[in-house]
């Protein structure tokens, strides 16, 4: 018999409100096997905060993979990924026609710029978060990123 779900309105108005401070559309947030999406839907200038409520099915365990671990490891990639703070447009350069800030194989210091995402109408640089070089742009220039999709990878 599943549990009682009982929804804290607290909870929904405090998602909420963090949508709001930080310009998102979309947060989720899960306790067990219940989960709170709260989403904003952007019409103009008009917004409406409407809470979505999901309860998860508990499903099979999946089955053990018989892969030899070694594939896995050597399929992982080898460097730290650098990923999207947030959601909007990638470009791999300033401005179109100038040159991209990286390509694969160059030096990069901690700091430096390797791309910008466009969010809200606003450029926000997407900085090295160490000394290395470029072993792999995972992002396309002028397409959509989600939160937490790979942008970059330094070795």
């Amino acid at each position: 018999m599943a549990e009682k779900f009982v929804l804290d309105a607290a909870a929904v108005k405090s998602l909420a409100a963090i949508l709001k401070e930080t310009d998102l559309t979309e947060i989720e947030y899960e306790v067990g096997t219940h989960r709170i999406r709260v989403v904003r839907e952007i019409h103009g200038i008009s917004y409406a905060p409407a809470p979505h409520i999901v309860h998860a099915v508990p499903s099979a365990p999946p089955a053990p993979m018989e892969a030899p671990q070694a594939a896995a490891a050597a399929a992982a990639p080898k460097g730290d990924v650098i990923t999207s703070p947030m959601v909007g447009t990638v470009y791999l350069a300033s401005e179109p026609g100038a040159a991209p800030f990286i390509k694969v194989g160059s030096s990069v210091k901690q700091g430096d710029t390797l791309l910008i995402i466009e969010a809200m109408k606003v450029m926000n640089p997407i900085r090295a978060t160490k000394d290395g070089k470029i072993l792999d742009i995972l992002a396309q220039d002028a397409t959509p990123v989600e939160f937490g999709e790979p942008l970059v990878l330094i070795g």
